[in-house]
């Protein structure tokens, strides 16, 4: 039993003894108990009150101390035990409450994993955690906890991470994805490499910062400390005027008792650990009180762009070939020669051929041009890839007009290809707007954040059309981490949202740091106030949300709390309340408020997701086919020209058309089926769905068109006006399609909120 229980345990039977001496008529046996009930309290308040006096400040719970002894010297051994047992009684309530508000924060770290499984050979050996070290070839077992972090080996996983997260659905790895320690292995055995120690993994870095959100004592918790210098004083002059006006030394005694602040002590600190404990639901890691008054208090909020707006991922979005060069031509031989590159621009050039079926080759030759460009030889052929600039320095001449050179100026990023010493092309980069950030930018105007800035590195052209696209109220770009200092100065209070290395000074330099800790930095991670857990900036307002929640059901403890003493002191000073009734009174008053702080862990629930007949898993596994398909179709159209004919094309053409008819027409009969019902369950009225519907209808409108231009093609069919049409299809399918897609994944997100609300 915790010790604080122990103690009002021992109170407790104590009264009952002395009570029963009493009852005996044994008053000089009762007195005595009643005294050896009230003197360890009274030991242990002065003890500590000492000890604060020695720190340089003035607890509140002197007045504790003064009314027992008081109690003691006026004969009333009774009232003296009461008031002990008040005391008592009020550290034992905030032990549980502490306990019940640091729930979620302690199942965090208790689920801390002491074995691990390490490989040796062919056979299993037990070690200790701590023991790990990279490289070591591990075995998760089912229901286990991943000791650390790893790659997934030999077969995908199936990985529930709500203790990080706050996501109740399992989430699959595929083998090379990153399992990360505290996740639990939700389905068979894993393979796992390790590639950090456990001390350097994202458990044990959660689990630092649980300990910091501890180990703080808020602004909240410290005013305690500066009422004491005004409380006590009054206390005592309210209990001496009591006493003069003829009540006698009862009547001060009875003023000391209903004065005790513990509303003051227990109700700030257990309603902000309530609300860090809250926040940790969402997977948001608070480090400490003070952070939790500080994220309440925010009307401005500045983000980085790359990484926290966007995805941070980019994408190839279109090839722009000069010359006689063509689409395919540039693309292939690029891609081939970025296969050797780890950067992820080469990731997302390589995927994009590789999605357009395009055969690679084996680069030759391979020299890196500082900076970050490469140059090579491709099936004979001279390649070099690099930006602007470094081709340029290079002794390439890149065209300072046309097509080309305004989309790679008005583009995201570029890089430029030249083939056999001439500039051939473009390959035109997005780093798209993650699909939760609009919705996130809404809540948080929602949640009282009145202006919302971006603060980047990147382009002006880039930011701004980001900036633009979620409407927020200024864009600073081309920033350096010095000038995002100077930025954030410049909007405090705010706080600052951030994932890179270069964003920590800026973390640290605003009120509240907010670091995207799924992903980013440690740096960032080290630098911030609040912790992401989850790649998800949504989830900072419904921290925000929580914390002006917890914050405000403090002080409504507190002035509650206080209010109900004033009156009672009022009361005792005025004759109207014996010492002992104020002794049961301030006790209900206790209780009162601590069960009003506790109400800081309610005010909603992590994201409840749809049912499993909904079939959202599948849906968004297919968004992604579709987005592929999506592609395939603008490179279809942009190859198709009036003039030569529909020869050559007809082959893509009827691929389209059968992906159309095996994937996209059957992904929305199956959304009309099981998904959008449920969709209108949780969204209610009319008809919640019905434009979406009538964009199913227009889409396999179009679909059903394409498909009969293109099943009468044979190799000597198609005119122009045909091969206008197919093109036009393709861009139209491309942009309904696309707009379908956005709208439905906003629907689905606004269904898992109103799904907990």
């Amino acid at each position: 039993m915790p010790q604080r229980r122990l103690v009002l345990a021992f109170v407790a039977l104590a009264m009952l003894a002395g009570g029963a001496g009493w009852w005996a008529g044994w008053a000089g046996v009762a007195a005595a108990v009643f005294s050896i009930a009230a003197l360890p309290i009274a030991y242990t308040v002065g003890r500590d009150t000492l000890r604060t006096l020695i720190g340089g400040s003035l607890g509140v719970d002197i007045v504790a101390l003064v009314a027992i002894l008081a109690a003691l010297a006026l004969g009333e051994h009774f009232t003296a035990a009461l008031i002990a047992l008040m005391v008592a009684g009020g550290g034992a309530l905030e032990e549980f409450a502490e306990a019940r508000a640091r729930r979620e924060l302690m199942a965090l770290v208790s689920r801390i994993p002491r074995i691990a499984h390490r490989r040796v050979g062919d056979g299993l050996e037990d070690v200790a955690v701590a023991e790990i070290a990279q490289g070591d070839r591990l075995l998760v077992k089912p229901g286990e906890v991943l000791p650390v972090d790893g790659v997934i080996e030999e077969a995908a996983a199936s990985l529930d991470e709500a203790a990080l997260t706050g996501e109740p659905m399992p989430v699959s790895r595929a083998i090379g994805d990153i399992g990360r320690s505290g996740t639990v292995n939700a389905g068979g055995p894993i393979a796992l490499r390790a590639t950090a120690s456990a001390d350097r993994s994202t458990y044990a870095a959660v689990v630092r910062l649980v300990e910091a959100a501890e180990g703080e004592r808020p602004p909240m918790a410290r005013l305690a400390d500066r009422w004491a210098l005004w409380f006590l004083p009054a206390t005592l002059a309210t209990a001496g005027a009591a006493w003069l006006m003829g009540g006698g030394p009862e009547r001060a005694l009875a003023v000391l008792v209903v004065a005790t602040p513990c509303p003051l002590i227990l109700a700030a600190p257990v309603a902000l650990i309530c609300g860090i404990s809250r926040a940790a639901r969402h997977g948001v890691i608070v480090k400490g009180g003070g952070a939790l008054e500080r994220l309440a208090r925010v009307r401005t909020a500045l983000f980085d762009k790359t990484g926290t707006l966007t995805t941070g991922t980019p994408r190839l979005s279109a090839v722009e070939p000069l010359g006689d060069f063509t689409v395919d031509e540039v693309l292939r031989l690029a891609a081939s020669l970025e296969q050797v590159s780890v950067h992820v621009v080469a990731a997302a050039i390589v995927s994009a051929a590789r999605a357009a079926d395009l055969p690679l080759s084996l680069p030759g030759s391979v020299h890196e041009i500082p900076g970050g460009g490469l140059s090579g030889v491709i099936d004979g052929r001279a390649v070099t890839v690099g930006s602007a600039a470094l081709l340029a320095a290079a002794g390439f001449v890149l065209p300072t007009g046309g097509a080309a050179a305004r989309l790679a100026a008005a583009a995201a990023s570029a890089s430029w290809v030249a083939i056999d010493g001439r500039v051939a092309g473009a390959l035109l980069l997005a780093d798209r707007i993650r699909p939760e950030t609009p919705r996130a930018i809404r809540d948080l105007r929602a949640a009282g954040v009145g202006r919302l800035v971006m603060v980047t590195g990147d382009r002006a052209a880039a930011a701004e059309a980001v900036g633009e696209a979620l409407g927020l109220d200024a864009v600073h770009a081309e920033l350096t981490p010095e000038g995002k200092i100077a930025a954030v100065r410049a909007e405090r209070p705010c706080l600052m949202i951030g994932d890179g290395i270069n964003d920590a000074p800026a973390l640290a330099a605003a009120d509240v740091g907010v670091a995207m800790g799924a992903r980013g930095a440690a740096a960032a991670a080290e630098a911030a106030d609040v912790v992401l857990l989850v790649d998800r900036i949504d989830r900072i307002a419904a921290a925000i949300v929580t914390a002006r929640r917890a914050r405000a059901i403090a002080l409504q403890s507190i002035a509650v709390g206080m209010g109900l003493s004033g009156i009672a002191m009022a009361a005792a000073a005025f004759g109207y309340l014996p010492p002992v009734w104020g002794a049961l009174l301030q006790e209900a008053i206790d209780v009162a408020v601590i069960l009003n702080a506790l109400r800081a862990l309610g005010g909603g629930a992590a994201p409840a997701v749809l049912p499993a007949a909904a079939g959202v898993p599948q849906v968004l596994a297919e968004h992604g086919q579709l987005r592929a398909l999506m592609e395939r179709m603008r490179r279809t159209a942009d190859g198709i020209h009036a003039d030569d004919g529909l020869r050559v094309h007809a082959d893509a053409l009827r691929e389209v058309a059968s992906a159309l008819d095996t994937l996209l027409l059957p992904h929305q009969r199956e959304e009309e089926r099981h998904t959008f019902p449920e969709l209108a369950r949780r969204l209610g009225g009319r008809d919640p769905l019905g434009a979406m519907t009538r964009m199913h209808e227009e889409i396999s409108h179009l679909a059903a068109r394409f498909s009969a231009l293109t099943a009468g093609l044979d190799d000597g069919a198609g005119s122009a006006a045909e091969a206008r049409e197919l093109r036009r299809l393709l861009y139209v399918l491309d942009a309904v399609i696309a707009l379908h897609l956005a709208a439905e994944e906003e629907l689905l997100a606004q269904a898992e909120e109103a799904g907990h609300r």
